[in-house]
C-alpha cells in the first residue's frame, strides 16, 4: 500500500509535449507509472511515441488531448502532473480541478505567490489535493512515480518520507535504499503549498504499511512546529526528523522562497527542539537521521 498514489493511479500530463514533460514522461513511464494521456489544445488529436519502459525496446503511444475534461472522459485519469511555465501554471491547475481530478502535482517553479494563493483556495473548495507547486512530486516505489523524484534510487519498503527539498528527498532515499519506502513526498518549499507535513503524517498514520515516518523541513516559518505539535497529537508512529540550516550563519537567509519570506525566524535549533519534545529523533544531518531510522527500525 501506499499513500496518494498506488499502482492504480492513472497519470495525465499537462504539458508532455514539452521538453520537460516529454523528458520526465519518459522517466516516469520507465518507473512504471501508468500515464495514459498528455494536454495540448495545439495537438489535440495527436499522439507521442514513448519508450515503453520495460526493456523491450517497443514504444508506446501516448495521445494528446485538448483538455484536462476531455482526458478525464477518456481516460478515466485521476492524477494530473503539470509542466508549464509559471505565467500558465494558474490556469492548467484550475482547469484540472474543474475536470474532477482529485490529485494534481505541480512540478513548476516560480508560480506567484498570489497565483498559488487564488488556486489553492479553489482547490479546497472543490475537495482536490494539490502537492506543490515547486516540487519534486512523490514516488511510490515499484508501484507509480509521478514528478521528478529519480526512480533506481530506492526500492519498495515500510517508510514514509515526507519533505520540503527535493534535494533532500533524493538523498534520505538512497541513504535507505536498502530498507526502501512506501511512498516518498516532496511537498515543496514556496511559501503556499498545497500538502503539508502535516496531511502526510496523518495519510502515513493511516496506512498499515508504513512503520516509520522521516520529515525533512528546513529554517523559516513555522511548519515544523505545528508539525511537531500534530505528531504529539495525533502520531503513533516512530517519526525521525532532519531540519535543513543548522549550519546558517544568524541573520542570513537561505533555502526556498517559504524560508527567505520568514527571514531568520524559525531557527533548525528551535525546530529541532520543538520536534524533540514531541517525542521525534532529530539528526543533525541527513545521514545521521537515516542512521537514526534504521535503529528504530531494528
Amino acid at each position: 500500500m501506499a499513500i496518494f498514489l498506488t499502482a492504480d493511479s492513472r497519470v495525465i500530463v499537462q504539458g508532455m509535449t514539452g521538453s520537460e514533460g516529454s523528458k520526465h514522461t519518459t522517466r516516469m513511464l520507465a518507473a512504471g507509472t501508468t500515464i495514459v494521456g498528455g494536454v495540448n489544445p495545439r495537438k489535440a488529436g495527436t499522439s507521442v511515441e514513448f519508450p515503453r519502459g520495460d526493456g523491450s525496446g517497443m514504444t508506446v503511444a501516448i495521445p494528446v488531448f485538448g483538455s484536462v475534461a476531455q482526458a478525464v472522459e477518456s481516460t478515466r485519469a485521476d492524477v494530473s502532473v503539470i509542466f508549464v511555465p509559471p505565467a500558465f501554471t494558474k490556469a492548467a491547475v484550475i482547469e484540472a480541478v474543474d475536470a474532477g481530478v482529485p490529485l494534481i502535482v505541480i512540478i513548476t517553479e516560480g508560480v506567484p505567490v498570489a497565483d498559488t494563493a487564488e488556486f489553492f483556495a479553489y482547490a479546497q473548495d472543490k475537495g482536490v489535493r494539490l502537492i506543490g507547486p515547486n516540487c519534486p512530486g512523490l514516488i511510490s516505489p515499484a508501484q507509480s512515480n509521478v514528478g521528478i523524484i529519480p526512480a533506481d534510487i530506492t526500492g519498495p519498503g515500510r517508510i514514509g518520507l515526507v519533505s520540503k527539498s527535493g534535494t533532500l528527498t533524493y538523498q534520505m532515499m538512497y541513504e535507505l535504499r536498502d530498507l526502501g519506502f512506501s511512498t516518498a513526498v516532496g511537498i515543496g518549499g514556496d511559501p503556499i503549498i498545497g500538502t503539508t507535513h502535516i496531511d502526510a503524517l496523518a495519510a502515513f498514520q493511516d496506512d498499515p504499511d508504513t512503520d516509520l515516518i522521516v520529515l525533512i523541513g528546513e529554517i523559516g516559518g513555522d511548519a515544523e512546529e505545528r508539525a511537531a505539535t500534530f505528531i504529539a497529537e495525533h502520531v503513533t508512529k516512530p517519526v525521525v526528523a532532519y531540519v535543513a540550516g543548522f549550519t546558517a550563519p544568524e541573520g542570513k537567509t537561505m533555502g526556498h522562497a517559504g524560508a527567505i519570506v520568514s527571514g531568520s525566524a524559525g531557527t533548525a535549533a528551535a525546530k529541532k527542539e520543538a520536534l524533540e519534545a514531541a517525542g521525534v529523533q532529530v539528526g543533525t544531518t541527513p545521514t545521521e537521521t537515516a542512521e537514526l531510522a534504521r535503529k528504530l527500525l531494528g
